[in-house]
């Protein structure tokens, strides 16, 4: 379950981002930690995310925080960029990584096959083409719930 403050966060930091050129990807509130942390990922959505981009985001994000008081306790406050470790979303971020292995995971089961691994061939409006040892594997857009880049080998 999402802390009750992300909404409000969330609403405040995507109109920074937005004038600084980046995206907000995802924000998760870590209460479990001592202090709590506050993680911000950013995508710059012109070129690669860089350090320089968290900082201009971390500064002016924390100025908002800290003048809405939006937070009312202390917290440490995380911007980062998602690396390449995440879900592909975005039509840049599936032919930035066509060719790569992915995982594809399904919303249900109904077929018996709640997951797919291969190299991202490409995706179009309605379907997610993998190559796996040289078979295509075509994937109705409507059953995938989430597609990520694999940590394992290319499997081709």
């Amino acid at each position: 379950m999402a802390h009750p403050l992300i909404p409000q966060i969330t609403d405040i930091a995507n109109p920074i981002a937005a004038e600084l050129g980046l995206e907000v990807v995802a924000v998760a509130f870590h209460t479990h930690e001592r202090p709590p942390s506050l993680r911000i990922d950013i995508r710059n959505s012109t070129a690669d995310t860089g350090l320089q981009d968290c900082e201009r985001m971390s500064r002016a994000l924390e100025a908002a925080l800290d003048a809405t008081e939006a937070i009312p306790f202390e917290y440490a406050l995380e911007v980062s960029s998602p690396g390449t470790s995440r879900e592909l979303t975005t039509d840049r971020e599936f032919n930035a990584f066509s060719g790569f292995a992915v995982q594809v995971t399904a919303k249900d089961s109904t077929d018996g096959k709640p997951q797919w691994q291969g190299n991202l061939v490409r995706r179009d409006e309605t379907t997610i083409y993998l190559n796996k040892k040289g078979r295509m594997i075509e994937i109705s857009r409507e059953l995938v719930e989430k597609v990520s880049l694999d940590d394992l080998d290319a499997v081709s």
